[in-house]
């Protein structure tokens, strides 16, 4: 290994990650803002080369880092379609009207994206499945409305 790290991309393409500019790598121990690298696709997930990270050491002091990218470089989003982070904070109300909690982060699981909904009593885990248990998003409201029974 030549100081290669290996990436988990949410981008469309996954590949497309190494097409914005600039990254702010925040990591455990600080923040590096990174203007180029090379990268390709390794298996089911990615590789990247990053200037001035060349031997294993380097690269493993890297390791739990989080990619961030300005808002201004990503496309703006389809109808329909949302960024996780415009999701996050808002309201969860189901068919009732009752109140679940907020949005406090999506999950991946493969299968579907999943939002975790924080409440002061409970957290639940809600497949993010538009049109089967999201029936609206309404980002001026900050509210999302889910078929989903309060008590599960």
């Amino acid at each position: 290994m030549r100081g290669e790290l290996r990436l988990e991309s949410y981008t469309e393409p996954r590949t497309q990650i190494f097409h914005y500019r600039p990254w702010l790598l925040r990591f455990a121990h600080g923040e590096r803002s990174i203007d180029s690298c090379r990268g390709r696709a390794h298996g089911k997930g990615l590789v990247a080369e990053l200037p001035g990270i060349a031997n294993r050491d380097a690269a493993a002091a890297l390791a739990g880092a989080e990619i961030w990218v300005k808002r201004s470089v990503l496309p703006a989003p389809k109808p329909g379609e949302y960024y996780w982070s415009d999701l996050e904070g808002l309201e969860v109300v189901n068919l009732e009207g009752v109140s679940l909690g907020q949005v406090s982060h999506l999950l991946a699981t493969g299968a579907n994206d999943v939002l975790v909904v924080r409440s002061a009593e409970r957290e639940r885990l809600i497949p993010f499945l538009i049109g089967r248990f999201v029936t609206a998003v309404n980002m001026d409201m900050g509210r999302l409305v889910v078929d989903w029974d309060a008590e599960f």
